[in-house]
């Protein structure tokens, strides 16, 4: 069974900033909870075909890689390689122009769980719940990380300083 999460979340930071963020597919431990690192795979540093290995602080890791581009506008990644019991993982991002000054950014993963019907009811029950956290989470992250310039790390700043980043 195939479970899709999806989130979305309003920036203080102009679209091509945004995307500018995003784009450099080496750099997500900028503003991703818990990535400790990210190094490009290969050549491609952007675009359809790039790689990375994103490494956690617990010093467990996932690879991607970008199958879907839109420039200035969206991509989706397929995961490979990572701890969890699921068969497959995408996920992706687009953004959206609001105004000027601000954006917002929509954020969608689609994964199916291993071990049949067991899975499909664990990933309904339990995986589903965790992976909108954890879009929450990049999503603030990318927000705070847009305005600030500040690193994330393995920690989000306070919900105050977080707020300050939100349209």
């Amino acid at each position: 069974m195939k479970h899709q999460v999806k989130s979305a979340l309003k920036i203080k930071a102009t679209a091509e900033k945004v995307w500018e963020i995003l784009d450099d597919f080496g750099g997500v431990e900028k503003f991703s909870f818990g990535v400790e690192k990210s190094p490009i795979i290969g050549d491609k540093h952007s675009g359809l075909g790039a790689k990375r290995h994103c490494i956690f602080y617990d010093k467990s890791g996932v690879y991607e890689e970008i199958v879907a581009y839109q420039e200035n506008k969206s991509f989706r990644v397929v995961l490979s390689e990572f701890s969890m019991p699921l068969e497959t993982m995408y996920a992706g991002f687009r953004v959206e122009k609001i105004s000027e000054t601000s954006c917002e950014v929509f954020m969608d993963m689609e994964f199916v769980v291993k071990f049949g019907p067991l899975g499909a009811l664990m990933g309904m029950v339990m995986l589903r719940p965790v992976m909108k956290g954890l879009q929450k989470k990049m999503l603030s992250g990318l927000a705070y990380h847009a305005v600030t310039g500040k690193t994330i790390g393995n920690k989000l700043p306070p919900g105050k300083e977080l707020a300050q980043a939100l349209a």
